[in-house]
């Protein structure tokens, strides 16, 4: 049984996800049958990757929204993170263009380590305070893993993986994907937004349980993050 999740780095609602995601797997019998593969979205793919912003700014010069409101969101999104086991750190998150980090997640694969690369890329980002769009941080992330750096570090200075980032890219777009996280199960149901552990595990356990059929949707509120925001 296969799983594909659509997620970014700089998607709070994706880090939820992956951990309540996580936690439902480990209530089926059946979790080392599923494999699970991440795929790369990018929120703002127009984001200059050699200027950084803070979480603020950006809100306020990318998406208009005054400093009061985002502090709320924000609030909002770190109690939700807390409940999942999450200490956000938005003071120190650095906002910048992911597409160099997905590469590095691609090279991952590779290895068979795209999990743990993106639960690092993920604590660089919103833990950590790292800019995950600079090379040297991201060759750091790979060394991390045992992943080797002068390969990671070519990899990061070159096309290579350019393409594969770029076919996940189009592939949430036939999918009609427009917010991470995005899950799609054993290519039979979609699941969007970064649900509660039960419901995961509830669906987990009707794809495993099932012949196939037609994707629907099993999504309940949308708690994830688009071109335009995030939902709360």
């Amino acid at each position: 049984m296969k799983v594909e999740i659509w997620s970014d780095v700089m998607c709070p609602f994706c880090y939820i996800g992956k951990n309540n995601f996580e936690k439902a797997l480990e209530k089926l019998p059946f979790k080392d049958e599923i494999e699970v593969e991440w795929k790369s979205f990018q929120l703002d793919p127009m984001l200059n990757p050699h200027e950084i912003k803070t979480t603020f700014d950006y809100f306020r010069e990318k998406k208009g929204v005054p400093e009061v409101q985002a502090k709320q969101m924000v609030e909002q999104v770190s109690h939700m993170g807390n409940t999942a086991g999450i200490s956000f750190n938005f003071d120190k998150a650095i906002i910048t263009n992911t597409f160099s980090a997905h590469k590095l997640l691609h090279l991952a694969k590779k290895y068979k380590k795209a999990n743990e690369m993106e639960e690092a890329l993920f604590i660089a980002h919103f833990i950590e305070g790292k800019n995950v769009g600079d090379i040297n941080t991201l060759v750091d992330i790979a060394g991390s893993l045992e992943i080797n750096t002068d390969e990671a570090r070519k990899v990061l200075t070159s096309e290579e993986f350019d393409d594969e980032v770029k076919h996940d890219f189009s592939e949430a777009k036939d999918h009609g994907i427009s917010g991470v996280p995005f899950f799609i199960l054993n290519g039979k149901y979609a699941v969007s937004g970064a649900q509660p552990v039960d419901f995961f595990a509830g669906a987990l356990q009707q794809t495993y349980d099932e012949t196939v059929v037609p994707l629907k949707n099993l999504s309940g509120d949308d708690n994830s993050c688009g071109t335009d925001g995030c939902s709360i």
